[in-house]
């Protein structure tokens, strides 16, 4: 399953999150899992916020952990929301960023828990699942992890970067469609004999392989020139395991194309090429 991954790649930098902090196993942690003590915070636009939303939605807690659903175009000039200003204003002193989502926040004091992903999905899989599906089950633990590098850098990212402006020269696109089909070609392989990532079950792994083939064919997509795009698309398996769990609530629940479409045109840096027209899943087929 292991991708090779040039450096130039990689991003250069990694955000700091602007608060990490965990749910614990009981009362001696600070925070500890409780009905109705925290809340979600999410804009499904941003991938990140749905990979939250759909886990959410996968272990049925909305009625311990609300989840609060925020309008796809933040409403402040620095990118953030007015209605989280409060949340982060009360976590930090003098905090002068854009208050931006996801958060975890925590009833009881007033304050944010977390605003890592990771770490929100991890909390989300061991301390909320109640009666839910194991999305983190103790020996699959590093292969979701190796599963979500892989959509990070080898998909999302390769993606993004043979596409990016300025690649003009066809062999400067050698590498990242290289890593990208690569990628593709593992998880088709995956899921030709199975029908999750993992095996027989969802996991975190799903979480984060579906979000990332709606980037993919939402977003990446307008960058690709028609020959990747058809080189994509080869991968029937693949292809067939998002539009299956696009038909499920869990999946389709909080996915919003269009919103992804504008804050993706909000943000692009690349060009839209050939590609462009080429849809490889109807996501709205299961609503």
């Amino acid at each position: 399953m292991s991708v090779v991954v040039p450096s130039r790649l990689l991003p250069a930098s990694v955000a700091v999150p602007v608060f990490r902090g965990r749910i614990g196993r009981d009362a001696n942690s600070g925070h500890y899992a409780v009905p109705h003590r925290y809340r979600l915070h999410v804009d499904p636009s941003d991938p990140r916020c749905l990979s939250i939303a759909l886990t959410h939605g996968l272990l049925g807690l909305d009625a311990t952990l609300p989840l609060t659903v925020l309008p796809g175009t933040p409403d402040t000039p620095d990118g953030g929301y007015a209605a989280l200003r409060p949340l982060y204003e009360a976590s930090a002193h003098l905090y002068s960023g854009p208050a931006a989502a996801p958060v975890l926040s925590d009833g009881w004091t007033g304050r944010i828990v977390s605003t890592h992903v990771p770490d929100i999905l991890r909390d989300l899989a061991l301390r909320f699942r109640g009666d839910g599906p194991d999305l983190l089950p103790e020996a699959r633990r590093d292969a979701v992890d190796a599963i979500a590098d892989l959509c990070a850098r080898s998909v999302n990212r390769a993606a993004q970067r043979a596409g990016e402006l300025g690649l003009d020269d066809a062999s400067a696109h050698h590498d990242p469609l290289t890593v990208l089909f690569a990628a593709l070609g593992s998880l088709e392989r995956r899921l030709t004999h199975r029908p999750y990532v993992l095996g027989d079950a969802p996991t975190l792994a799903d979480v984060h392989v579906w979000v990332t083939l709606v980037q993919l064919d939402t977003v990446h997509r307008w960058h690709l020139d028609a020959a990747a795009m058809d080189r994509v698309a080869a991968h029937p398996a693949l292809w067939a395991y998002a539009q299956r769990l696009a038909a499920r609530p869990e999946f389709a629940r909080h996915l919003d194309i269009d919103a992804l479409l504008r804050r993706h045109r909000a943000h692009c840096r690349g060009r839209e090429a050939a590609g462009a027209a080429i849809r490889l899943v109807d996501w709205s087929a299961g609503r």
